[in-house]
């Protein structure tokens, strides 16, 4: 069953991604960054909503603060077709707007002008798509807990935040001053959010209002909200603020697997530097779905079991030694939270680093040996089905190898270095450097050479734009000595081989022509000559 799931996680992404190959006008205005997207900058997001769970509904308003980048008499602000619009205001005004699909054009009574900040309160209403299978498709999730009350998640990554809530739907665009989220619930249950818990308002109405405050840029998907009879429970530790919002009944074992991550946070702070969001404090939030980087908000729902539920993606057992949804989706603070890409095209930024991240803290806890039999036990999960990069501006996420390939082009990247000093603090610049951040691929390539000294754009290139792996060829010369090249879509590819012989392993770098090495054997070469475990390839023995 466990696995199962698993599969038909991965057979939805494949599913998703096929869908998505024949690209229309609605991608584009989703996906794409068109004048009236890239005229004006956010600002600011304040949320003030009441959701009834009964209606699975919602109404309330968006007030969105932001500064106009260039002169314009409308901008183009998001939200799903099936919600209603109630009204879109400006300086008390109302405007005038024109929808298309998903996007929502507002026109403006007289231009506005560079340099410009306006406020504009977006009032909306209706039942927000549910969920078929969260979280790998966006929506609402409705259920109850084991005594009968509500419980409600919502995760919408690659969907879009707009299936909820009025927004510049971009990647490209983080409210610079962070956002606020105010939600009214039925008197007895608590809604928990991103960010501090600013207090609750009984409106008298039979509802509560919980306040919560974003301090720093925050990606759309990321805004959330977890409705249900919570407890908290948590501690500082070392200066940072760890909280964990539980369902009642499930306070004790929470407090036993959640002891996981006091020794994440070490790892991770020492590796990737300081928790990039420590004025929002860390919380992880039980969900009725398996889980989600919500930032400041982690939503976990692996049921209190090491593993991915219960079950090791590696197939080596070494994943066990930890909670996936803990480890993998609180990686995502650093990688995908603080660092975000620029088009989800490029969400093996997101994806490829915090896959490695798993690995990272199993070197932390157990060693290096531990961290590489789990990482290449991943590679029983790599389809190599199309490239991990998608197509730009159309809102296309490319192949899900993105994780598994992507972490392991990464554990490749270390051991093309081979200097494990070098290697940690690379990673720790590259993580520093770009905190808070939106970027892309070219970027972190640029990062990646400059940093290494080395040109390592065909590596990057061979793994991202092409299905294929690089392809090891092997043959002996008619004295025994062994010839190696790659084969490669990529040219200019090179990349270091290690060759046992007789005990005895060599290092050669090896490019797309045949190499004459001095190394000799007396018998067949065969896959145990070849060292597969520090890089990411295929072998092929010619003679």
């Amino acid at each position: 069953m466990v696995r199962s799931l698993y599969l038909f996680a991965l057979l939805l992404g494949v599913l998703k991604m096929q869908a998505q190959e024949t690209f229309t006008r609605k991608d584009s205005l989703f996906g794409g960054m068109r004048f009236e997207r890239s005229c004006y900058n956010v600002l600011r997001y304040d949320l003030n909503l009441l959701v009834k769970p009964a209606e699975k509904s919602l109404s309330g308003y968006n007030q969105i603060t932001f500064k106009v980048v260039e002169d314009t008499p409308k901008i183009q602000l998001d939200l799903f077709e099936n919600m209603r619009i109630d009204s879109i205001l400006l300086a008390g005004r109302q405007l005038k707007f024109q929808r298309e699909y998903n996007a929502v054009f507002v026109k403006f009574d007289q231009p506005l002008l560079q340099g410009s900040e306006h406020e504009l309160k977006f009032y909306y209403s209706g039942a927000p798509l549910v969920a078929k299978h969260a979280p790998w498709d966006g929506g609402f999730v409705y259920t109850q807990d084991a005594s009968g009350k509500d419980w409600i998640g919502v995760a919408v990554q690659g969907t879009g935040a707009s299936l909820w809530f009025p927004c510049k739907d971009s990647q490209t665009d983080e409210p610079d001053l962070g956002c606020s989220i105010k939600v009214a619930v039925p008197n007895g249950l608590m809604n928990v959010s991103n960010g501090r818990f600013m207090g609750s308002t009984n409106l008298n109405n039979g509802f509560t209002r919980w306040d919560w405050e974003v301090k720093n840029p925050i990606n759309n998907y990321d805004i959330t909200l977890n409705i249900g009879d919570y407890v908290l429970f948590g501690e500082t530790y070392k200066g940072l603020d760890l909280d964990y919002y539980v369902l009642r009944a499930n306070e004790e074992k929470a407090k036993i697997q959640f002891a996981q991550v006091k020794p994440m946070m070490d790892c991770f702070q020492r590796k990737f530097g300081p928790y990039p969001f420590a004025e929002d404090g860390y919380k992880l939030v039980e969900t009725p779905y398996l889980g989600m980087e919500h930032q400041s908000a982690v939503a976990y729902g692996n049921h209190y079991m090491n593993g991915y539920l219960g079950n090791d993606l590696s197939g080596t057992d070494v994943g066990l030694l930890f909670d996936f949804i803990i480890i993998h989706e609180s990686g995502h603070e650093w990688f995908g939270n603080s660092i975000t890409s620029k088009d989800v095209a490029d969400m093996w930024i997101h994806e490829g680093f915090t896959c490695y991240s798993e690995s990272v803290y199993l070197e932390c806890l157990y060693g290096y040996d531990k961290a590489q039999t789990y990482i290449n036990g991943l590679k029983r999960n790599v389809q190599n089905d199309k490239p991990i990069i998608g197509s730009y501006g159309v809102g296309n996420e490319g192949s899900s190898d993105m994780y598994y390939k992507g972490a392991l082009m990464l554990n490749t990247m270390r051991h093309i270095i081979n200097d494990d000093a070098k290697w940690w603090a690379l990673i720790l610049k590259y993580s520093t450097t770009f905190k808070h951040q939106i970027i892309d691929t070219p970027a972190v390539i640029a990062f990646f050479n400059q940093e290494t000294g080395l040109n390592l754009t065909a590596v990057f290139n061979q793994y991202l734009q092409h299905k294929e792996l690089p392809i090891l060829e092997a043959q002996l010369d008619a004295s025994k000595k062994i010839q190696l090249r790659w084969k490669t879509n990529e040219p200019h590819f090179q990349l270091p081989v290690e060759v046992t012989i007789n005990g005895k392993t060599k290092r050669v770098l090896v490019g797309n022509d045949w190499l004459p090495t001095s190394v000799k054997t007396k018998g067949k070469l065969s896959e145990s000559n070849f060292n597969s475990q520090k890089f990411f390839y295929q072998l092929s023995i010619l003679r």
